[in-house]
């Protein structure tokens, strides 16, 4: 048995005792794990509302020494304090005295990462795409409840104010009828082009860490540094990218899941080594709420992008994204008597960021903005569409049985 099958077999062992960990009282301090500390600010958020959450960054775990070492740097700069540094998530898991981990790691490692931490009895944030296939996003979400932690999906557009605000407006019947919602989401380069082109080095990492359940290969640096483009580690922009969108969709409408997906896409711009297609369209129907939705990414041009929601009273324009600004309203298209009228606005709302929003959770115990159920839902949406690409044929959902299947 090697030091790594010991540690889970003893975080395992553990689980009883942990399920029993301490309550945090209003003047605990919330010691926070790190497990991935890449480019997503994840880290710098956590040091940003720490002082308001009475929390403290006690780890750090990355297979990348660089990032590591960054990452230790940033927070004893912040608190003056130097978090223990760790190169498997196992180890940092199996520290009695972390109340709680933020996961920001490749995403063919969240599941598994999030049930362990679950088992651990450790409250979890979790980027998104929670799960890539529907046996590990099970077994989180079931882990998840059955330890009852308190857990964040990494889908942080719906704490925007706009978002918000725009919830609020169409669940009110602002909008009247939805009727369908589109993305078109483009770019010149895919995104993992300038993650592939980061420096690493075979003696910095432990790559078979980073593999984790994958087939084990010779390092390869693009894999390592440019995981995005590749569908082992992550299965393309629509699931990376749709994911922020569809989540929007179930959050502003109150749909869940779709019931049927069709997909068609390829590479047809950027013909190299990566595995992730460089163009996809996708459309989901979503039949309790009566309404499709549309996604599409094109990578070689950056025209064509915008984010709309069709209702029977007029759009909803979420193309241009702000912080503060609510999204624009316009009575265009609609010949109903109660179109919206020219000038027509969405109140301005209030909202508590993304990552401060879960600090405050793990106090009050409050499901957080994005919880379990959201990140469930976004993750059968993008498998659903991820199956119909790769298959070749329309996807549907059985919720009876937690499954999908051709149909």
């Amino acid at each position: 048995m090697n030091r790594r099958k010991f540690l889970n077999l003893s975080l395992a062992v553990s689980v009883t005792a942990m399920s029993a960990r301490r309550i945090l009282g209003a003047n605990d301090r919330i010691a926070v794990g790190m497990i991935g500390c890449g480019t997503r600010n994840l880290l710098k958020e956590v040091l940003e509302f720490r002082q308001a959450a009475n929390a403290e960054v006690t780890a750090v775990c990355d297979t990348w020494r660089v990032q590591r070492e960054k990452a230790e740097t940033a927070v004893k700069e912040a608190s003056g304090a130097a978090p223990r540094q760790f190169v498997h998530y196992q180890e940092l898991l199996a520290v009695k005295e972390i109340d709680a981990v933020v996961i920001g790691t490749p995403d063919h490692q969240h599941c598994r990462m999030l049930t362990a931490a679950a088992r651990a009895g450790k409250d979890a944030y979790i980027e998104k795409p929670l799960a890539m296939e529907m046996k590990e996003l099970i077994e989180a979400v079931d882990s998840v409840k059955k330890y009852q932690r308190v857990v964040q999906c990494g889908t942080q557009i719906r704490s925007l104010p706009s978002s918000v605000a725009a919830r609020a407006f169409v669940t009110s019947g602002g909008l009247g009828k939805v009727l369908k919602v589109e993305q078109s989401r483009n770019s010149f380069r895919p995104y993992w082009h300038g993650y592939g082109n980061r420096p690493v080095q075979e003696s910095e990492v432990d790559w078979r860490a980073f593999l984790m359940h994958r087939k084990y290969r010779t390092f390869n640096a693009d894999q390592y540094a440019g995981w995005f483009g590749y569908r082992e580690f992550s299965r393309g922009p629509h699931s990376n990218l749709m994911v922020h969108f569809i989540d929007l969709v179930h959050y502003i409408t109150g749909a869940t899941v779709p019931k049927r997906v069709v997909a068609l896409g390829g590479t047809y711009r950027w013909k190299d080594s990566r595995t992730a297609p460089d163009s996809i369209e996708t459309v989901l129907e979503y039949p309790e709420e009566g309404f499709l939705v549309r996604y599409n990414t094109t990578f070689g041009t950056n025209a064509g992008s915008y984010l709309k929601f069709f209702g029977t009273r007029g759009v909803l324009d979420a193309s241009r994204w702000s912080w503060t600004e609510p999204f624009q309203l316009t009575g265009e298209g609609s010949g109903e008597p109660d179109r919206l009228e020219p000038g027509a606005h969405i109140p301005i709302v209030e909202s508590t960021p993304h990552m401060k929003n879960w600090l405050d959770c793990l106090r009050s115990r409050k499901p957080p903005i994005a919880p379990i159920e959201a990140g469930y839902t976004h993750s059968v949406a993008v498998i659903m569409a991820d199956e119909a690409y790769f298959r070749g044929v329309r996807m549907v959902y059985d919720p009876a049985k937690r499954a999908i299947r051709p149909g």
